[in-house]
């Protein structure tokens, strides 16, 4: 298919207005106003292409390959969604595309347990991290199918969910999809291998839609670790190229899948298979969440702006390069009299939008990204200006650009 340089409208086999899609790096998802999900692109993220045999094996712990795929984007959609009241089901239904589930991994693993079983050493753990840290200034993008992969497109197809669930928002990443229900339940299939499906294991591909055990337990709400989960359902979900992060109707904020750089915020490089609770968030209100390649960024309901993950563009705004394991407060002079109420993330570029109709950016500007009218990268934030002097009203990231819908005066 031929880039399209300017918008056009894209036919889906449907009939209902859209209310709301998210593209992810080569893939597309959109929901309708009858709360159905409509998805296409690369085949491995479209639930309805079953994958080959050796591609949905159950990959665990030391028998995982250092040759599985890697490959990851995420582009902001608006993670914002209504809250809701429902106590979502404890139990998600049986992986359905590759028969019995094998013994659940526990929530948390390192790095070391992807290694092959005969190299199990210092050495190959590190030559396994870099595989999935290829260059990316140079030649193509360590996040892009390969070439006999790019011929494996799906058209837009249906996405078969169990009757009565009706779907507000969905959220795409790298090569995986959550889609949000009406009751804040969270679904989730495509590629799984770092956990950011949170379905408890590695599996690579999971071609059908399974509900994610946000709550592990109905009565009190643990979480895996062990730690309790303040709230009964979910309210805002986002996709980083191999992470996920959601939000409860409490506010408490969960994160799991790809941890190498922090970005799921637990303190450490470890991934998360599971659902976890960031506890370094405890006692704040998250209203809204974002996520990033390699970073995760999120906004409380006082308006404050934490982030964590990567950091080697500076995308987390702290000043510097260093990556952060945990959440850490943004306390930029120019955010110091704003209220933040959205934000958005790039592959390796943030932004927030303020109460006031202003625009922040930093991070990665190669491309021109950041609205500054150069291409030198940030490590704090800097307020986009308006041409037109517009007040801005919502804002969006993709890979390598950015969007803004703005008021004119």
């Amino acid at each position: 298919m031929d880039a399209q340089e300017l918008p056009e409208p894209y036919p889906l086999p449907t009939e209902s207005p859209i209310v709301q899609a998210a593209g992810g790096w080569a893939h597309c998802a959109a929901v309708t106003g009858g709360g159905e999900v409509f998805t296409w692109g690369w085949s491995e993220c479209v639930p309805s292409i079953q994958p080959t045999p050796d591609e949905s094996e159950q990959v665990q712990g030391d028998d995982a390959s250092a040759c599985a795929p890697s490959t990851s984007l995420q582009s902001s959609p608006r993670n914002n969604a209504g809250a809701s009241h429902t106590k979502p089901s404890s139990h998600a239904p049986p992986l359905r595309n590759s028969g019995a589930l094998p013994g659940k991994q526990s929530g948390r693993q390192t790095h070391r347990n992807l290694t092959c079983k005969t190299t199990d050493s210092k050495g190959a753990e590190e030559i396994l991290k870099k595989r999935k840290i290829v260059s990316f200034e140079h030649g193509e993008s360590p996040e892009s199918p390969t070439a006999a992969e790019e011929n494996v497109f799906a058209p837009p197809c249906l996405v078969n969910l169990d009757p009565g669930i009706r779907i507000s928002i969905v959220a795409a990443g790298g090569r995986h999809t959550l889609a949000l229900s009406d009751v804040g339940h969270v679904w989730g299939w495509g590629y799984g291998g770092e956990g950011q499906l949170g379905l408890g294991t590695r599996m690579r591909i999971v071609s059908s839609p399974q509900l994610i055990p946000c709550f592990n337990s109905p009565e009190n709400g643990i979480s895996s670790s062990g730690a309790p989960i303040p709230g009964s359902s979910i309210k805002a979900i986002a996709c980083g190229g191999r992470h996920s992060a959601i939000v409860t109707d409490a506010g408490a904020l969960l994160t799991f899948g790809w941890g190498l750089y922090g970005q799921v915020g637990q303190g450490s490089n470890e991934d998360e298979l599971s659902p976890c609770l960031v506890s370094a968030m405890g006692g704040l209100q998250v209203t809204g969440i974002a996520a990033g390649l390699w970073h995760t960024l999120c906004i409380t309901d006082i308006g404050d702006v934490y982030a964590f993950g990567g950091n080697q563009f500076g995308q987390l705004g702290v000043g510097g390069n260093s990556a952060e394991m945990s959440p850490r407060l943004i306390d930029a002079p120019l955010l110091e009299d704003e209220s933040c109420v959205a934000v958005a993330c790039g592959a390796r570029h943030s932004v927030v939008l303020t109460g006031s109709g202003k625009i922040f950016a930093w991070g990665w500007n190669k491309y021109g990204q950041l609205g500054l009218g150069d291409n030198n990268n940030r490590d704090l934030p800097v307020q986009v200006t308006m041409n037109d002097g517009g007040r801005a009203a919502n804002i969006a990231c993709g890979w390598w650009h950015t969007l803004a819908t703005v008021h004119i005066k």
